[in-house]
């Protein structure tokens, strides 16, 4: 297949603006692949914020990252990533290159638990003050399960409605596929 499937079309994006020595965020660090994708992108001299709301994320992404000698250059936030601007060092505030969201729920996890609009929202607006001009914002969108749809929706009302002057917004899907496929959305700051 010529087209990228959306996890890897995600991380081309990513790959494309985080460089070594970077700071980059990972705002549902989940079990922690993403993480560990940054930390390798940033380099030893780099940083990537990570947050997730589920103790077993954090704790599933801290072994993943010890085991790959990655936890050197990471910070993990048993947060919400809705308070990501608060966290994030002042210093590092215009500094970040590129943060990517999985939403939805934790595979293999509670389904209960799930990524609300509100709080990604929050995220995103947070992001956007603190993302340095060329920096992109990448969301992986999982909604075919209960709350997903909601959640799409209003994120997608938001994406509409940001100013084209401030950001670029791309969205790529794939659309003969069935079941709810996801599909993955870029904001890049000018």
């Amino acid at each position: 297949m010529i087209l990228s499937r959306v996890l890897p079309f995600a991380k081309e994006l990513l790959g494309k603006v985080v460089t070594s020595g970077g700071v980059a965020v990972d705002a549902t660090v989940g079990n922690g692949h993403d993480t560990h994708f940054l930390a390798e992108l940033v380099g030893e001299n780099g940083l990537v914020y990570g947050f997730d709301i589920q103790e077993d994320a954090i704790e599933a992404t801290r072994n993943r990252l010890r085991e790959n000698k990655l936890d050197d250059r990471t910070r993990l936030f048993y947060e919400s990533h809705a308070k990501v601007k608060d966290c994030v060092d002042d210093k590092d505030h215009g500094s970040i290159q590129g943060a990517i969201f999985n939403l939805g729920y934790l595979p293999g996890s509670d389904k209960s638990v799930i990524t609300k609009p509100d709080s990604t929202l929050a995220a995103i607006e947070g992001l956007m003050e603190i993302l340095m001009p060329g920096g992109l914002i990448v969301l992986v969108v999982y909604y075919g399960h209960e709350g997903g749809q909601d959640e799409k929706e209003s994120l997608m009302a938001f994406l509409h409605s940001l100013d084209q002057s401030k950001a670029h917004v791309l969205q790529y899907q794939f659309l003969n596929q069935k079941n709810n496929p996801p599909f993955v959305v870029a904001i890049e700051k000018k």
